[in-house]
């Protein structure tokens, strides 16, 4: 019986320590992978380096700023502005200018022909005008196009980079508002911060 019983206790001293061992590589790989998932998540964030505010509003803003929220619409047209920004070999602070235009210009809103509403054939999210040479009434309207557009008065600017917000705009917009352009800056700023890198 003394063996008997000896071996049930050794048989069961082996379970415990086999039991222990089989334990111990499990939680052991539970918590590998939780070690893991934050490293993870820094080297996904480190895939798109933080935009550098410094560049988007060297100057300081001028004036009081306006601010809107924005529908799913508008802020595709942030987008819109953004990427044609870049295709056309245009940095940060280029974006800000074109966004605070057509925020002024059109609410970030593709604006049709409204009637009498209309300030004359002004179309688009910059509100340009086909008889004014933009293009047609389908080029102004599609986001790309005008962003290229604007752009493309924007770099014949001398010196655009070193002017504030509303003088570059106005330079090509010839607005009858020329001042109203500043109010949009801070927005507009944000907004290339939160999508540039998107």
């Amino acid at each position: 019986m003394n063996t008997i019983m000896r071996k049930s206790v050794l048989g069961i001293a082996g379970l415990a320590v086999a039991g222990g061992l089989a334990a111990g590589p499990l939680n052991h790989t539970t918590t590998a992978p939780e070690a893991a998932g934050p490293v993870a998540a820094v080297a996904v964030q480190a895939d798109k380096p933080a935009v550098d505010k410094a560049k988007l509003i060297p100057h300081g803003v001028q004036g009081a700023q306006s601010r809107i929220d924005l529908s799913d619409e508008q802020v595709g047209n942030v987008k819109a502005i953004i990427a044609a920004t870049k295709k056309a070999g245009m940095d940060e602070r280029a974006a800000v200018v074109s966004i605070a235009t057509a925020l002024q210009e059109s609410k970030l809103e593709n604006l049709g022909h409204l009637g009498d509403r209309n300030d004359h054939d002004s179309q688009g999210l910059f509100q340009q005008r086909p008889s004014s040479g933009w293009g047609t009434v389908e080029q102004i309207t599609d986001p790309e196009y005008s962003t290229m557009a604007f752009l493309k008065g924007l770099k014949q600017v001398d010196g655009w980079q070193d002017m504030p917000l509303t003088e570059a705009a106005q330079t090509v917009q010839v607005s009858a508002y020329p001042d109203h352009y500043a109010q949009w800056e801070q927005q507009a700023a944000d907004l290339v911060a939160e999508h540039w890198n998107n």
